[in-house]
């Protein structure tokens, strides 16, 4: 993955947990001798892996919840590092946003030409619900996937609830998302769980 991912991470830690975090965090992922983080240089998946594995230790949380809280904090990294623009451009609407995020992606190559993006599919229905499928060559990141839903949602100011109804890691074809939107006047909508557990 590129730099700006593994920075994002870091960046995370840093603002909720210290610099002290950080550092501990480093050290059982043995990444004590990389000062920083190259914004465009492509680093194996296996370096954000190690960091993850290390944060659920250092934290005591799951990977399934430091993936999901990653991805919130990745809308609003990314707008603060240079790609408010990009954002703004993919759309003014939650549901028209994501149904522009391959295209978002595609103009992203431009500037991280050995990306390899996710592909995502927008179903819409009348009820103001939503199924999104998420494709990607990596396993193991749909909870940045719910992770990012709750960060659009914020961003568009649009109180949402998502459950995953299908998994690649449980045994289906395919990562599977319902989001159901509600109007800003709306009571918070309940979280949902796994249709698998």
């Amino acid at each position: 993955m590129y730099g700006l991912v593994n920075r994002a991470i870091q960046q995370m830690v840093t603002t909720h947990h210290g610099e002290d975090t950080w550092q501990r965090i480093k050290e059982p992922a043995d990444l004590l001798d990389l000062d920083f983080f190259s914004t465009y240089q492509a680093y194996p998946d296996d370096v954000t892996h190690r960091l993850v594995a290390a944060a659920t230790e250092e934290l005591g949380l799951s990977g399934d919840q430091i993936m999901q809280a990653f991805g919130e904090y990745w809308i609003t990294y990314t707008a603060t590092e240079g790609y408010e623009q990009l954002l703004e451009s993919t759309g003014e609407t939650l549901p028209e946003f994501l149904d522009h995020l391959d295209n978002l992606h595609a103009r992203a190559a431009l500037a991280f030409p050995e990306l390899q993006p996710p592909s995502f599919r927008c179903e819409h229905h009348a009820d103001a619900s939503m199924q999104l499928e998420y494709r990607s060559k990596r396993r193991g990141l749909a909870p940045m996937v719910t992770g990012l839903l709750h960060g659009l949602g914020k961003r568009f100011r649009t109180p949402l609830a998502v459950d995953q109804i299908a998994s690649r890691d449980q045994g289906d074809a395919t990562d599977l998302f319902q989001v159901r939107l509600a109007s800003p006047t709306d009571p918070v909508l309940p979280e949902g769980g796994m249709r698998h557990e």
